[in-house]
């Protein structure tokens, strides 16, 4: 019996060690990147289909056409005056919001109502409504995906009205630009929408750990849980809140990776809490981290993931599995994609310190 038990524990092993070998290393004739799908993007019936049960989508008899705000909205970007006239009005408009957010969102719809303000805010996340109320920042999260919603730069009235967010827009596809990676353009499905949502739904935290409990089902945490991966701290200042956190060499180097690009941001992270990069992968090293930026680590099927990340284009930026070197043991090399393109470096785990090192690439 025990000589059983102990071949049980052998295979047991023995597998998991060639799943992780199978998810963070090369295999013989795989890629380094094997590309995501181009997916057809969802028609009205779909999205209206799939809309959360928390939105309202009512038609506006009088309305701003995509066409005109967009076209507005891209002649004003690409206009030089307009576009520092723009970010002058950022900065000097939004001064209250940027000092307790830290430029963390792109704002817009500055409206103050009583000992609130409120602004819309978007980052690499997603839609968030902005809060100041007492010297207290909040924000809470949409789950309306930037993929199918369209919120027009100009509103017809405030965002803010009768204990609801109120924002007019269109439904839209994103087009994806032939030559141009990474660049998306988008298309009106259907104009003169207003988009409603309760405050109350909105602003709902259940489990009280400072996420509403529209972002922690939008990305697979437990909105009834305040500490989703039982690690001891909770998901509001958790840096990896879906994955317990471990020490091992190919986990620092991971987050090597990561920080070398927080640049000046990394000085301010503790004050930036929805500051959150996201990630796609398998690997266990990956999904282990402890990086100095908050993180969000999805798997890479599509249908292990949360819908609203299956249905919106959130991955700027990722890491290949590895490539052993043949001769030496502790070297290996990793591909990392982002806006920009791809780099390709050569690491080497030496004297306990991972030394990198950028041996080419790709510039889109």
């Amino acid at each position: 019996m025990k000589y059983f038990s102990f071949l049980l524990a052998i295979l047991f092993c023995s597998s998991r060690s060639k799943s992780l070998e199978e998810k963070c290393f090369i295999q013989e004739n795989e890629n380094y990147f094997n590309g995501s799908e181009i997916e057809e993007p969802f028609n009205i019936e779909e999205i209206i289909k799939n809309k959360p049960d928390y939105l309202e989508i009512t038609k506006l008899k009088k309305y701003r056409s995509f066409k005109i705000d967009s076209i507005e909205s891209s002649n004003a970007r690409y206009d030089l005056q307009k576009s520092e006239r723009y970010l002058k009005d950022q900065d000097s408009l939004y001064s209250d919001f940027d000092k307790n957010f830290f430029n963390q969102f792109e704002y817009s719809f500055k409206q103050i109502s009583g000992n609130s303000k409120y602004a819309l805010g978007r980052n690499g996340l997603g839609f968030w409504l902005l809060e100041i109320k007492n010297e207290k920042a909040s924000a809470y999260f949409l789950g309306l995906s930037f993929s199918h919603y369209y919120f027009n730069k100009i509103q017809g009235g405030p965002i803010i009205q009768d204990g609801f967010l109120r924002l007019e827009g269109s439904l839209v596809k994103i087009v994806k630009v032939s030559g141009l990676p990474g660049y998306d353009d988008y298309s009106a499905l259907d104009d003169g929408k207003l988009f409603k949502i309760k405050l109350e739904d909105l602003i709902k935290d259940s489990d009280q750990d400072g996420f509403n409990d529209i972002f922690e089902n939008s990305f697979g945490l437990d909105p009834d849980k305040k500490d989703t991966d039982d690690d001891g701290i909770d998901d509001f200042h958790d840096h990896n809140p879906l994955f317990k956190s471990e020490k091992n060499k190919f986990t620092e180097l991971y987050e090597v990776l990561i920080s070398q690009h927080l640049g000046i941001v990394k000085e301010n992270l503790d004050k930036m809490s929805y500051f959150i990069l996201p990630y796609e992968t398998d690997c266990d090293y990956f999904e282990n981290i402890d990086p100095d930026a908050k993180v969000l680590i999805m798997p890479t099927e599509k249908s292990k993931q949360p819908y609203y990340v299956q249905v919106t284009d959130i991955f700027n930026d990722g890491y290949s599995k590895f490539k052993k070197d043949d001769k030496n043991p502790n070297l290996f090399y990793i591909h990392e994609s982002g806006g920009g393109g791809i780099v390709d470096y050569s690491v080497e785990f030496k004297n306990e310190v991972w030394i990198l090192k950028n041996v080419g690439g790709i510039v889109y």
